[in-house]
Parts: structure tokens; sequence; C-alpha cells
């Protein structure tokens, strides 16, 4: 499966929030086998989002949006995708009884009698005709699915916690039986005093004997004080023998940085 993330918030695009709803999604992602294919961000603009939503809902298997769900003006993402897909938006039973169930609970805790579905409140309820609303366990706005001819629409809050959990509880699950079981697995090694160029041939050499394994450097040091972090990482069915192909990798390529007077620690041992 092939997926594409998009984030929508005019607080993204200005700095004022860090995008960590993509790294978490894609981090997820990846360890159920699905590749994204593409991150993007768009602020809270109806065109914009459509135009977005337009260009990759054919591209792609899958499609997480986070963001612009909520009962104020600038959330416009379920009325965005709604344009865009010709459908009409509209208030769904069970949505609206999961924002009602919401806010009954908060009133009774507050001992207030504030139980009034106002239209912001009812606005989170209003969602595309023919989707799927997903319970929220910690916020008030539901999770939207829609099942398009050929992609898999999950529109998710965009308050990180709440994003966490439906994707963990709800969306995972699901796209994880449609990946057919495999795995993600992966390793790190971290070298001193071996520059990245000098890495590099050894990489390909151990690519070359691995072919199931990828191998990656990412320089984490400065220049006159080499650091490097070495991810080793595959896709599988059988996590055993996955265990034991970058096991083999590792070892191959420990040895090589070893010999070019390069020093080499495990993971959970990193370098100061």
């Amino acid at each position: 499966m092939i997926a594409h993330i998009i984030t929508i918030g005019d607080e993204i695009l200005i700095g004022q929030t860090l995008n960590t709803n993509a790294a978490c999604i894609g981090d997820q992602l990846t360890n159920i086998q699905i590749s994204v294919n593409k991150t993007s961000v768009v602020g809270d603009d109806h065109d914009d989002i459509m135009a977005e939503f337009k260009t990759c809902w054919a591209k792609n298997d899958l499609l997480i949006v986070t963001g612009g769900l909520g009962p104020t003006f600038d959330d416009k993402t379920l009325e965005s995708i709604a344009k865009a897909l010709n459908r009409k938006l509209e208030v769904d039973k069970e949505a609206l009884e999961m924002v009602k169930e919401k806010y009954q609970k908060y009133a009774r805790k507050k001992r207030s009698n504030n139980e009034e579905l106002a239209q912001p409140r009812v606005k989170m309820a209003t969602i595309p005709e023919n989707s799927m609303p997903i319970r929220n366990p910690l916020g008030t706005a539901p999770a939207v699915q829609i099942n398009l001819e050929n992609t898999v629409l999950i529109a998710l809050p965009g308050v990180p916690r709440e994003m966490e959990v439906i994707f963990e509880q709800t969306a995972a699950p699901m796209l994880k039986r449609a990946s057919h079981g495999s795995v993600f697995c992966e390793e790190s090694i971290y070298a001193d005093d071996v520059m990245e160029s000098a890495l590099a041939p050894l990489i390909d050499k151990v690519m070359i004997d691995n072919p199931d394994v990828y191998v990656k450097s990412h320089p984490r040091g400065a220049e006159n004080k080499p650091h490097m972090e070495i991810h080793f990482s595959m896709t599988t069915a059988e996590e055993e023998k996955a265990q034991e192909k970058l096991h083999k990798a590792v070892t191959q390529l420990s040895d090589m940085i070893i010999k070019i007077d390069g020093k080499v620690f495990p993971e959970q041992q990193v370098s100061s």
C-alpha cells in the first residue's frame, strides 16, 4: 500500500506548531508495511485543501489527513473534501450521538446544564455523505473514514494525543489487516571516526550481500568529529528470519568499519 499524509493548519505553515503528527503517522505506517509516498502541509483554505486532495487521492491507496475537524470557522477539512468529491455535507446520526455523549459527560463533570448542541457542536458531526464516523476516545470531534473507489481516506483530529489514540486503536488494526500481517524490522548502530564518504562503498557492499536489507547512513556529528547513525531495515512476514538477516548485515558492516579504524556502538550504547 502507498500512503500520502496531509496535515491541515495555518499554525503548521507559520512555524507556530511543529508537525509531529506527520512524523508519528509515518512511523506507524512504516511499522505495518505501508509506504509513505509523500507528506504535505496545507493551510486552512478551502481551495488549497481541495486542490491538494484532488491531486493526490487517485495516486495513493491511502490518504491520512490530520487537522481541521473542530467546531471553529477555520476547521474546513471535511467541507473541502466533500466539495472535492461532489458529496453533500450532512449531519450524521452516529457522529451526532458521539458529540452529544461527550458534551453530556462534560456537563456532568462540571455540574452544568449546558448540554445544548449549538451549531459549532453540531458542525463536528457534519460529515460528507457515505462516510463513517470514528469515535474519539479523548476529544469531541469524531474522526472520519471515506472509502473511495481505489483509495481509503481517514481524516483525524489535529490534536496530537487524540490523533495518536484514534490511529492506534482504530486505523492501525484495520490497516495492518490490509497489509496481510507483514512487519517492519529495524536496527541501528552508531560509528565514530569514519566519514560518510568512506562509509558509502561499505554500505553498498553490505546491501549487495544482503539484498533484503536496506541500509541508510545519517550524519549526527560535526565535520571535524564524525558521528554516524547507520539504520538497517526490512519488511517481511517472518519476523524471526528478518532479525537474523538484520544481525548478519549489522555484523558485516561493523567488522568493515572497524577494519578502517572506525569505532562502532550498538544502539543502546551510543557514544557521547
